[in-house]
């Protein structure tokens, strides 16, 4: 929708309208001592339309009265995968609608309206993602050729895949043999692996993590038995999908990991899973009920 005053626009050639979609990474890096930018963009649509007026070798321009004038438009999304929209300081995936007003004599006003995708197309249902996923680790203690158990931590994940403002469905069962308190803690890790090819330089590579979920346990005395399920307690706050292989400049991929802390002075035990971040929530089969899925507010 267009507002045009006689005084400021008298007259008008076309107005163009730009469909975008466009990935760029760039950050600095350290060369003999300089610091240079490393920088790529790749582009997943670039479709433009004209839906006023005619191509730019049409000289005569057009009178529009005053008021508001309405252009429909439509372009169509590619079949393809689309990576979601993301943003970080090394790199970003934004879609946009650009508009353009070609003046006589005059530099072209622009308008700009950033919209979001939410993609790459990922069910949770697959059965790569249904399998439950189990871990084992244990500190010992040797005396006299004898081994005891000090701190046992079992974990079974139930399935891997998840949306945002879904549970995760985690089970733990930790036994404590030492001789101080333990405690429980878990942590959702956000991994972006920027990459930009610089061909006969080579291939810079940058990895940036994130914590986007933590919990801390109660403390787990001496000579107990801790037996922890997730339940409702887990929520996933808002957050990109999974992103591998369907942008070459950046991948999004996140990691679970159950930590049990032993104290000061000990190694804690630590199992990682990998955690696949949907867009088509879980369905309990044969089942007609919609999931309830609440998302956070900012």
């Amino acid at each position: 929708m267009l507002q045009k005053k006689k005084k400021k626009i008298p007259l008008l050639k076309a107005v163009r309208i730009a469909l975008r979609g466009r990935a760029h990474a760039e950050w600095q890096v350290l060369v003999s001592g300089d610091r240079s930018a490393v920088k790529d963009d790749q582009y997943f649509i670039d479709n433009r339309s004209l839906i006023f007026g005619k191509d730019r070798q049409e000289c005569k321009a057009h009178i529009l009265p005053r008021g508001f004038h309405h252009f429909p438009f439509k372009f169509q999304l590619p079949q393809s995968s689309l990576p979601c929209s993301f943003e970080s300081k090394p790199g970003y995936v934004r879609y946009y609608i650009k508009v353009t007003l070609d003046i006589p004599y005059a530099s072209p006003p622009q308008g700009m309206k950033y919209f979001t995708i939410i993609g790459p197309h990922i069910d949770c249902m697959d059965d790569q993602y249904l399998k439950p996923i189990g871990a084992l680790e244990k500190r010992t203690k040797c005396f006299l050729c004898c081994k005891s158990n000090l701190v046992v931590l079992q974990c079974l994940l139930e399935r891997s895949a998840y949306v945002c403002g879904e549970a995760l469905r985690l089970k733990a069962n930790i036994k404590n043999q030492n001789q101080k308190d333990i405690r429980l803690k878990i942590r959702l890790f956000q991994n972006v692996h920027y990459s930009v090819d610089r061909g006969m330089l080579g291939v810079n590579q940058k990895v940036v993590q994130h914590s986007v979920l933590e919990y801390v346990g109660e403390p787990i005395h001496t000579g107990c038995e801790s037996q922890w399920d997730s339940a409702e307690g887990l929520v996933l706050p808002v957050m990109p999908p999974t992103l591998i292989g369907n942008c070459r400049l950046l991948q999004i991929y996140y990691v679970l990991k159950v930590c049990v802390d032993l104290g000061k002075g000990d190694e804690d035990l630590n199992i990682t899973f990998p955690i696949t971040i949907g867009t088509v929530p879980f369905r309990i089969p044969n089942c007609n009920k919609t999931p309830n899925i609440f998302y956070s507010e900012y």
